[in-house]
């Protein structure tokens, strides 16, 4: 469809991907990216609020090939809703190793479920920021559904909030069924500090064992540009709270970014520096998404 409606358009990524200084193990996965388009094959929602440039998945692959990323894993963008094709297609024609994160309909039905999962789907996705009926508190009620239709597949919910909206969470989402993950390091808006008392309830989540984290995005909790300095001590207390519950990822193509587009070796560059150790490094590269993502 056109880009009408009112949702703007989003810079392209960077097209010139810098070989990260750092060596990368052997099945690095990034775990968070999305594949948008082609336009003119897969229909974009009407209720999105951006709209990218086509993001294919021959881009993609000279990425993970120039960073040394062995495995990835597929998320569903809001761009499509419930509507997984694109996503699915992708993951069908991947050569690497793939897993998939999507988003399905409060009624999905067994067989859509039992489908997904052949093709690769280990996580169901709950938007609740870029969306255009933002949730102001936390829908428990909904997401507790979700966890128990999903939990016999023995797979996980992820969560797109900010954090400092919810100083509860770890109460709120202690007992859930699945595992949550959260992506964006909490998603807490610029200017929060880590005393913010969602960031608070976040850690105590993590040290319970009752999530993961994705560093993931460190572009959307700051106006600053990269290495996003405000960003660190979130990365850095998530790193001594619970290396062996956290995950990286790419978040490829960079939508609707606000800060200047960051160059995707650098971006793997800025992991490296926030987790200072190889064994730490590894563990969270690869050990902790072939946990997850059942590789």
């Amino acid at each position: 469809m056109p880009a009408s409606d009112s949702a703007p358009l989003c810079a392209a990524p960077d097209p010139r991907p810098q070989s990260p200084g750092h060596a990368v193990p052997d099945l690095a996965c990034d775990t968070h990216m999305h594949i948008c388009g082609p336009e003119s094959r897969f229909t974009y929602s009407r209720e999105r609020i951006y709209t990218p440039p086509d993001a294919l998945l021959p881009s993609y692959l000279e990425l993970t090939d120039k960073l040394g990323i062995g495995r990835v894993v597929f998320v569903q963008p809001s761009i499509y809703g419930t509507d997984n094709s694109a996503m699915l297609d992708a993951m069908h024609a991947s050569p690497l190793p793939c897993r998939g994160v999507a988003v399905v309909a409060d009624d999905v039905n067994e067989q859509t479920l039992n489908e997904l999962h052949e093709a690769g789907v280990r996580g169901v996705r709950l938007n609740l920021v870029d969306t255009a009926d933002k949730h102001a508190t936390l829908p428990v009620d909904d997401i507790r559904a979700l966890a128990e239709r999903v939990a016999p597949l023995g797979w996980h919910i992820e969560l797109l909030l900010h954090a400092d909206d919810h100083p509860q969470l770890d109460t709120q989402l202690a007992d859930l069924p699945v595992d949550v993950v959260f992506g964006h390091l909490g998603y807490l808006r610029p200017g929060a500090g880590t005393a913010d008392p969602g960031f608070q309830a976040l850690l105590r989540l993590l040290e319970a064992g009752r999530c993961w984290v994705k560093l993931t995005g460190p572009y959307r909790l700051t106006r600053e540009a990269l290495p996003y300095a405000a960003v660190q001590p979130f990365a850095q207390a998530l790193i001594r709270t619970a290396p062996e519950r956290l995950l990286w990822g790419s978040d490829w193509p960079h939508v609707m970014i606000k800060t200047p587009m960051p160059n995707d070796g650098q971006l793997l560059d800025l992991f490296f520096a926030w987790a200072d150790d190889v064994d730490i490094g590894r563990r969270i590269l690869v050990d902790n998404p072939a946990d997850l993502y059942d590789f």
